[in-house]
């Protein structure tokens, strides 16, 4: 099992599944809960199930690499899971999925402004690539003409650009810190504000279950669990056992089980989605690291 979470490729093959179907069950849940509700709840149900872990964590870490911790949660646990299901009220999750494969590009990005982190030719290459994939899906697919709005579109975007950030910050300044711990500190810190967030909703005090929340229940504990909690927790081993530029490939591969997702829920099909999916692998390829020296890998 340890060889199991230690290969790279397997952690990004089930974090893509897991990411990839998230836009669906966002989409599910947003039927009978509202945008805050489901980015509190998700935080909320992940700091309380990772607490045990959490609050150790957080007492033994020192002030840097506590601010540093709520940095990091911040940009990838709490600010893009209100963002998300925000924007799916306007836009399919299809679109969703494929504009959340900005995020390497940004990786680049923030890695050069904030640290200075020079990248290969052939990685910018790959991000352009991948980025093209993933403009000439928005751009000739059906997505493009279902009236989603321009602002709401741009909400996913700053959700790439916050992942972006976030992958960043963990590789250069919680590197140190154990994905385990990690995931389970920022869940904790950031559980507390998104409480009070999901209190002014009115969840708490009106809540009432009802038939017709059953089943978009069911799609919102799944995502709380698997596509919240365990999914951060191994994005954030992968990035500590390769680097935020590998790990954040995976959203590369996003819009592919996306749009499967979408298919099977009645979304049409067309060769852009074909010839997009094509350049995002492309990307990837040119984007993907040699391997890691074992003996330089963190342990976690």
């Amino acid at each position: 099992m340890g060889k199991f979470f230690n290969n790279r490729w397997i952690l990004l093959l089930v974090i893509t599944l897991t990411w990839g179907s998230s836009f669906i069950l966002i989409k599910k849940s947003l039927v009978a809960f509202t945008p805050y509700e489901i980015g509190a709840i998700r935080i909320v149900g992940s700091g309380i199930l990772l607490a045990i872990i959490g609050i150790p964590a957080i007492k033994k870490m020192t002030k840097k690499t506590l601010l540093w911790v709520t940095i990091v949660g911040f940009f990838g646990n709490f600010l893009p899971m209100f963002l998300f299901p925000i924007a799916q009220t306007q836009v399919s999750s299809s679109l969703a999925g494929i504009l959340d494969s900005l995020v390497p590009v940004f990786v680049l990005i923030f890695g050069f402004l904030l640290f200075g982190i020079k990248s290969k030719m052939s990685q910018v290459v790959g991000a352009v690539i991948g980025f093209l994939g993933a403009a000439s899906l928005i751009y000739f697919s059906d997505a493009n003409t279902e009236g989603s709005q321009f602002g709401y579109a741009m909400l996913i975007v700053l959700a790439g650009a916050s992942y972006g950030i976030n992958a960043v910050v963990i590789a250069e300044r919680t590197s140190e810190v154990k994905a385990v711990e990690l995931t389970a500190a920022v869940y904790t810190i950031w559980a507390i504000p998104a409480m009070v967030i999901l209190y002014f909703t009115g969840f708490i005090q009106n809540f009432e279950m009802k038939p017709e929340y059953v089943e978009p229940l069911g799609y919102l504990g799944f995502l709380t669990i698997f596509g919240t909690a365990i999914a951060m927790l191994l994005y954030y081993k992968l990035i500590q056992n390769t680097s935020a530029v590998f790990a954040s490939t995976a959203s590369y591969l996003l819009p592919i089980v996306a749009v499967i997702w979408g298919i099977i829920d009645g979304e049409k099909f067309t060769i852009w989605y074909v010839l997009g999916g094509i350049l995002i692998l492309i990307g990837i390829y040119l984007i993907r690291e040699k391997k890691v020296d074992p003996n330089l890998v963190p342990r976690t």
